[in-house]
């Protein structure tokens, strides 16, 4: 099937019944998601880690194909890296790379393969690379793989969401946010499965299981791919502000979980067992979270639309990003209080905070680009959001390098300036667009 006609094909309704008042289609792709986040977060859990404790020790390193390369270069930008800012700068790197390549994704699914087919072929890149990491050898060619995948499976994975919709269907925003909770339920579970098996068996096994996750949601989304009748907006445009938003909010999987590795009292005493919780298991909060502050946050707008209050998309991000900042100022009174290693509540604390304030931005964005792409443009536009990652996590890496050398209060002050700073921007634009549209009515 060629692109055109693949597009052609999406705009017929499909016969299938609704599932809970929603196409079909949803379900495959929720399901789909999940396995394939699963897959993405267990690995990321993971790779800092695996860097800092094993990976970049002086026995080893050697052995990494093209590290001697990547390290010159990025001393070039950033001068000499010891191993903790090197993992947090490669870590950056990796996971800014794996979103901005979503732009080739979209183009190369707009343009020539067609969603279903640019789907497939992303999600065969990602299965090999994770299992690729079992060689150590091979980093940072399973890294590469994993980017170029990852590029091109999540622009058409979340673009056939939107696809599923009509113009002016309200169930669309709803439908995002059902979504969103697929993809949390395979990060919640990656760390915990991840993490567990790296930490009893090796390293290797955590990223195999990873590698296994992208097979169960290749399977899946083979076996009951969807066919979704199209949709039809107009664009706009608040992609670049989201930019610091994802550098602070990304550090949990880098500095964050280095604090809750060398900061965090771990030790559990149940009476009858005792032991420490691994590093790994405290990212598995922030999904936990999402399950339960999903729902009440969507029948807070819900009400809010009855009664004419619900804020607007732009104010929603701009909150989202207040949330990390204050998720962060908690961390630096965290680590300005603590004699040793500090509560692990702390970290609940943060999670609860940057949890809600991620549920005000990340779905809402993906509804707001779904809602405004020109038609022939869905998954480039897509792309696009996912590509703000890119500097988002450069910025971020770069960062993270100050964790060995500053004052941990300090630095989590830093990472708060940061969400602040997005806040703020946000919440001008925000304005901004909302005189537009009053002017314009």
């Amino acid at each position: 099937m060629t692109p055109q006609t693949e597009r052609a094909a999406a705009t017929t309704p499909s016969g299938n019944r609704d599932i809970l008042g929603h196409p079909r289609g949803l379900a495959v792709l929720f399901a789909t998601e999940a396995w394939e986040r699963f897959s993405y977060f267990g690995n990321a859990a993971l790779v800092v880690l695996y860097m800092t404790k094993y990976l970049l020790d002086p026995d080893r390193v050697e052995t990494v194909v093209g590290l001697d390369t990547v390290k010159a270069a990025l001393e070039f930008l950033f001068g000499r890296l010891e191993a903790q800012p090197l993992a947090s700068q490669l870590f950056g790197f990796y996971t800014g790379l794996a979103y901005f390549t979503p732009i080739l994704g979209g183009l190369v699914a707009d343009r020539l393969l067609g969603q279903h087919r640019t789907v497939v072929i992303g999600g065969v890149f990602m299965a090999i690379g994770h299992f690729m990491m079992a060689f150590e050898a091979l980093f940072l060619l399973a890294l590469l793989m994993l980017i170029v995948g990852i590029g091109a499976f999540k622009p058409n994975i979340s673009t056939q969401v939107g696809a599923l919709y009509g113009p002016g269907d309200d169930r669309r925003d709803r439908a995002y946010s059902i979504f969103y909770l697929g993809i949390n339920i395979g990060a919640f579970l990656a760390p915990l499965v991840c993490g567990t098996l790296a930490v009893k068996y090796g390293w290797h096994y955590g990223f195999a299981a990873a590698g296994v996750g992208m097979l169960v949601s290749l399977a899946i989304y083979l076996g009951g791919r969807p066919a979704p009748p199209a949709a039809t907006p107009s664009p706009g445009s608040t992609c670049a502000l989201v930019t610091l938003f994802w550098a602070a909010y990304d550090q949990q999987g880098n500095t964050l979980l280095l604090w809750a590795e060398d900061f965090t009292d771990r030790s559990v005493d149940l009476g009858f067992w005792r032991g420490e919780f691994p590093s790994p298991w405290f990212l598995a909060l922030n999904p936990l979270m999402i399950f339960v502050f999903t729902p009440l946050i969507v029948r807070l707008w819900a009400r809010q639309a009855r009664l004419g209050t619900e804020p607007f998309p732009i104010t929603k991000m701009a909150f989202g990003c207040l949330c990390v900042a204050l998720a962060n100022l908690l961390m630096a009174a965290a680590a300005s209080s603590a004699a040793g290693n500090a509560s692990a509540l702390w970290l609940v604390g943060y999670f609860v905070l940057a949890t809600i304030g991620e549920l005000h931005l990340a779905p809402v964005g993906l509804a707001l680009i779904s809602r405004l792409a020109p038609a022939g443009m869905t998954s480039i536009l897509m792309g696009v959001w996912f590509a703000t990652t890119l500097p988002a996590d450069i910025l971020g890496g770069f960062l993270g390098g100050f964790w060995s050398s500053m004052a941990k209060a300090n630095f989590f002050l830093m990472i708060a300036l940061t969400a602040a700073l997005g806040s703020v921007a946000l919440w001008a634009a925000s304005q901004a667009v909302q005189k537009s549209v009053i002017r314009n009515r």
